[in-house]
Order: structure tokens, then C-alpha cells, then sequence
């Protein structure tokens, strides 16, 4: 009996054993059909030309993300130029849409960036361990028709409502190609606060000696909502330094009806 209960202690400690080491496997297998580890530490920043859809109209967009993690992404509009967001190393910020004016980012989102910017480029993955990244092999799962490993990534944790949670996203890698077909968070905040958010990738294409997805499905709850089509990706990229930095809000234009308050003003 004895004996018996040492051989199964030892299956299971076996068990648990490959299964971690099935994690770091997949994720190894991953990163070298990707393009290889050497190749994306190489990797100094990133330029994506992309389209999305809204309201039947094709909407530009352009991403600009560099290893020390600044990155800005902006959008044109019916001729429109907004940024959706900008991060300079220290202070984040985007376009107000109601009146096109730039606007700092709150404390809370700008700390957030900071946390996670550098350590998710190029790659999560790449270094996790030395980044403070933990990796766990869920199990198995069929997802958008394809039979998947489940894994799941727990990195540092980001601030909700001036208090840190758990920041864990969970990873569905095809089990032909080892690369990721779906990410999965958990809204932490928000009237969505508690949904499912998840980015389906397709389309793999090779730049330059690495690949990327060249199409995004967000969906949440199960629902699509943007899709997102690269068009163009651009390796090292020129760095503007000045792109990042939010600039003063452009003061606002005079109108006939303004010039005629004033003159009132001045008469009186």
C-alpha cells in the first residue's frame, strides 16, 4: 500500500512537473516560429499602418510602439487626425473627441502604462521570467474551431480604483502552429467592469524575418465588435521624439459673434 501511494505521489508530481514544462515548451515553440528569440530582442521599435470599420467607412489608423515604451496610436476621422492614445516615458494622453483638444490621461491610467508598456515589447512573453511573469498551462480547449492549449499569463498587477488586482490574460495557442488565435481578459473597471474582452488573431505574415497577425477581431462577450486589417509593418522605425509629447491645446478661433461680445464689452 505503501508502495503504491509513493508511485502515485510520483505520478503526479511527474504530472504537475510536465505540465509546467509543457507551459515553457509551448511558449519556446512560439517564440521561435515567430521569428526566434535573438531576432525580436533585436527589435527596437514598431510602425503599423492598419484599417478599421465604422458606420460602413474605412478609418486609418497608425501605431508607433518603441522598446523603451513610449508608443502613440492615432486615427483619421472623415479628415479628422485624433490620437487614441500617447505615452511619452512619463506622462499619457489623447485626443478630447468632443472638442479635438489634447488631454492629459488620468493618474491612474498613466501609472498603468508605465507598468506595462516596456515589459509587453515586443513581446509578453520574451523574458517573462526575468520581467516577474508567472506561466500556467490551463489545459486543452477547442476555440474558434481549432483544439488549443490554454495559458494563462500573470504579470504585474495594474491599479483599479487606486488599488492593485491581479492583471491575468489567458492565451489559446493553436496546437499545429503554437501561435496564439485568442487573448482573453476581464474588464477590471468601467460600466463593462466583469465582461470578457478577447483580441482573435488570423492572418499570420512574415516581415522581415518575424511574424504578426495581420488581422484582429475584438470581441466581448462573445460578440465582434472592430476588426482591425494591417496593412503595413515597419521594423525599427525613425523616432520622433516629439510625437509622444502632448502639445498645447490650440487656443480657440475667433467668431464673428465673439467679435461682437467684445466690441459690446469695450462700448460699455
Amino acid at each position: 500500500m505503501k508502495k503504491l501511494f509513493t508511485l502515485l505521489l510520483i505520478g503526479f508530481l511527474s504530472i504537475q512537473s510536465g505540465f509546467a514544462q509543457t507551459a515553457d515548451e509551448i511558449v519556446n515553440h512560439y517564440l521561435e516560429n515567430i521569428g526566434g528569440v535573438e531576432k525580436l530582442s533585436q527589435l527596437e521599435g514598431l510602425y503599423m499602418e492598419a484599417k478599421t470599420q465604422a458606420q460602413g467607412m474605412d478609418i486609418p489608423i497608425e501605431l508607433y510602439s518603441f522598446k523603451d515604451g513610449k508608443q502613440k496610436v492615432s486615427a483619421n476621422l472623415q479628415g479628422q487626425n485624433f490620437v487614441q492614445v500617447a505615452f511619452d516615458g512619463n506622462n499619457a494622453w489623447h485626443t478630447n473627441f468632443m472638442n479635438m483638444s489634447p488631454e492629459k490621461m488620468d493618474a491612474e491610467a498613466t501609472e498603468n502604462m508605465k507598468r506595462s508598456t516596456k515589459d509587453n515589447f515586443p513581446n509578453p512573453f520574451l523574458d517573462y521570467k526575468k520581467k516577474g511573469f508567472k506561466l500556467e498551462l490551463v489545459g486543452s480547449e477547442e476555440i474558434e474551431g481549432a483544439e488549443t492549449f490554454k495559458i494563462k499569463l500573470t504579470q504585474k498587477p495594474v491599479l483599479v480604483d487606486g488599488k492593485e488586482v491581479p492583471n491575468e490574460m489567458y492565451f489559446y495557442f493553436d496546437k499545429e502552429n503554437f501561435v496564439p488565435l485568442v487573448v482573453e481578459t476581464e474588464v477590471k473597471s468601467g460600466q463593462a467592469k466583469g465582461g470578457i474582452m478577447q483580441q482573435v488573431f488570423s492572418d499570420y505574415q512574415e516581415v522581415d524575418g518575424l511574424y504578426f497577425p495581420f488581422s484582429t477581431a475584438n470581441k466581448f462577450n462573445g460578440q465582434v465588435g472592430q476588426t482591425i486589417t494591417v496593412e503595413k509593418i515597419t521594423l525599427n522605425p525613425e523616432k520622433d521624439e516629439k510625437m509622444f509629447v502632448m502639445p498645447e491645446a490650440s487656443p480657440k478661433p475667433i467668431t464673428p459673434t465673439d467679435e461682437k461680445s467684445a466690441s459690446k464689452t469695450e462700448k460699455k
